[in-house]
Parts: C-alpha cells; structure tokens; sequence
C-alpha cells in the first residue's frame, strides 16, 4: 500500500464496516421505525451529528492525504536539489509547503531550526480538527446518556399514569403503559446508538486520521534529517550549493525568456507574410483579379447596391392602402 494513500484507505475500510454494523443494528432492532416515531428527537440529534462527525473526518482525511503527496513529491525534490531547490508542485499551496518555506528563511538567517515545532506549528490545525471528531464522538454518548435518563423518566411517568387508572379507566391504563414501554424504547436505543456511533464508529474515524498526521509528520522529519540536515549549517559548502540552486532557477528563467523571444518573432514573422501576401496582387487584371484594396472597394459599391434594391423592394411591396396615400399625397403636393 502507497504510504500517501493509507489513510483514506483505511478510512473506506473502516467505512465499510462502519456501514455493516449499522445495517446490523437496522435489521436487528429496527431502529428506523423507532427513529421515525422517537417523540424526544434524540435520536435524531444523535445520528445526525454522527453524520457531520464523519464528513467532517472524511475531508480531513482527504486533505491529509493531497498534504502527503505533496510531502511525497517534495522528498523526491530534496534529494536531488536540497532545501532551496524545493518547489510547490500543486497550484493549491499545502502546509507542506509553507513548513518548507519557512525552513529556507530559518536557513538563510544561519539559524538552526527546531523542526518538530516548527512542523507542529504548520499542522496543529489539522491536528485540532483531528481531536474534534474525537470529543463529538464523547458527546454522542453523552447524549445517549441523556436519552437513557429522558426514557426513564418517561417510563416513571407512564407507571405513575397507569397505577392512578388501575381499577377505574382501562384506557388510560394502557395509555400510561404505552407510553412507559415508549420511555423504555427511548432509553434502550438513543444508550444503544450514542455508544455504537460515538463511543465506537465516530472514535476510530478519529484514531484514522491521528494516525495518519503521525505518518505525515514522521516522513517529513525524515526527509529533513536525512536530505537537508546539510544545508541547516551555516558553511561555506551550503552557500555554494544555494548559489548553484539560484543560478540554476535563473538560467531556467532566462530559457524561458527566449523561447517566448523566439515564439513572438516568429508569429510577427508569420503576421507580416500574410499581410504581404493580402496585399500582393493575385493575378492580371485582365483576367478579372484585384488586390485588396480594389477588393474592399468593390465590396463597399455593392453593398451600396443592395441597400438600394432593398429599399425599391420594401417600395414595391406595399399594401394597397399605402400606394394609395402616396398618390393622394403626391397630387396634393401638385
């Protein structure tokens, strides 16, 4: 397995599992149907943070893994190049990136760089959002402690509804014991899904990801104690090699310059021969051939000619009724 891709698979392993026990759980104690009739809702409140805890581990664990393809592909730079050969491949800038950054400037000033909290630094956001899904995974049992006291209280209620219509209202007796069996139901399922999903399911989403910033963060102390410990200490050999890096950087540069040079020469080369060619005449003039000026001359008369026709067409075609009011107009001026 690809080191950079571990983590989201991992957390499509976990995934899918985490979709069999839930279907289990489904199948088994019909969970749906009391969810559709739960009147606490805390069920509702429960899933449905549970949701949002694994989309939000499913993003982190994505961003973790485009962090470590970078992270790969600037290991590959920094055996070949060092420290200030090191260029982002990716248009979206990573924390990678930024680590790396703020590496050369620690370098350039001659200082010796603390790189594990330095790196600590650049992805201690990822790292919080990491310990979030784990406490929204506290907070779903803690719901489901909620739920299993609400239920309770539910079922004392209806208990003390039936034990006041026993002997005298048989409908209200059952009343207050549907209600206390639905107390019970509401204890049982929002105990049993805020320990599945939060104690369980959400947790281990959580352990995915830390797990897969601990990666992460190993491999890039790796690449800098192995390829750029060298260039950390101020000697005369790294400054030869950071300059060899910024002449390298400068002659790329220049190539690039001339061959745009060399494009734009050649497209004004090609621009002026067409306009040679557009005004070169084609032909004699005997045999009807013009140049372009005589072209755009001959375009201008007949364009002066349809107008005209136009026009004695629109004349022509007239209703009666007009003809008629030119006439009368036409004697009345005589």
């Amino acid at each position: 397995m690809n080191s950079a891709y571990r983590t989201v698979t991992i957390w499509f392993s976990w995934a899918s599992i985490s979709i069999t026990i839930y279907l289990g759980l489904y199948l088994d104690t019909d969970i749906l149907e009391f969810l559709s009739n739960d009147k606490s809702k805390i069920t509702w409140i429960i899933t449905f943070m549970f949701l949002i805890g694994v989309l939000a581990s499913f993003l982190l664990a994505i961003k973790i893994t485009s962090e470590f393809i970078e992270a790969t592909n600037q290991n590959e730079l920094a055996k070949q190049k060092g420290l200030m050969g090191l260029e982002k491949t990716n248009r979206k800038p990573r924390c990678v990136n930024e680590f790396y950054e703020s590496l050369k400037i620690v370098a350039a000033s001659n200082e010796s760089p603390n790189i594990e909290t330095l790196l600590e630094m650049e992805y201690a956001n990822l790292g919080r959002r990491s310990h979030a899904s784990e406490i929204l995974g506290n907070l779903l049992i803690t719901l489901g402690l909620i739920g299993t006291v609400t239920g309770l209280t539910l079922t004392l209620t209806g208990l003390t509804g039936s034990l006041d219509a026993l002997g005298q209202d048989q409908d209200l007796l059952l009343a207050g014991l549907r209600k206390a069996m639905s107390g019970m139901g509401t204890a049982f399922y929002t105990t049993l899904l805020g320990a599945v999903l939060g104690g369980v399911l959400l947790r281990i989403f959580a352990l995915i990801t830390e797990y897969g910033l601990g990666s992460l963060h190993d491999y890039i102390v790796k690449t800098c104690m192995v390829h750029l410990s060298a260039d950390f200490k101020p000697t005369v050999e790294r400054d030869v090699r950071f300059l060899n890096v910024e002449i390298d950087a400068l002659s790329e540069k220049v190539a690039g310059l001339k061959d745009a040079f060399t494009d734009s020469k050649d497209s004004i080369n090609e621009f002026q021969k067409a306009i040679r060619e557009l005004h070169k005449s084609t032909g004699d003039d005997e045999h009807g051939t013009f140049t372009l000026r005589e072209t755009l001359r001959m375009q201008k008369y007949y364009r002066v000619l349809l107008r005209q026709e136009l026009t004695l067409m629109n004349k022509l075609n007239r209703s009666w009724w007009h003809k008629f009011k030119d006439s009368l107009a036409s004697k009345d001026q005589s």
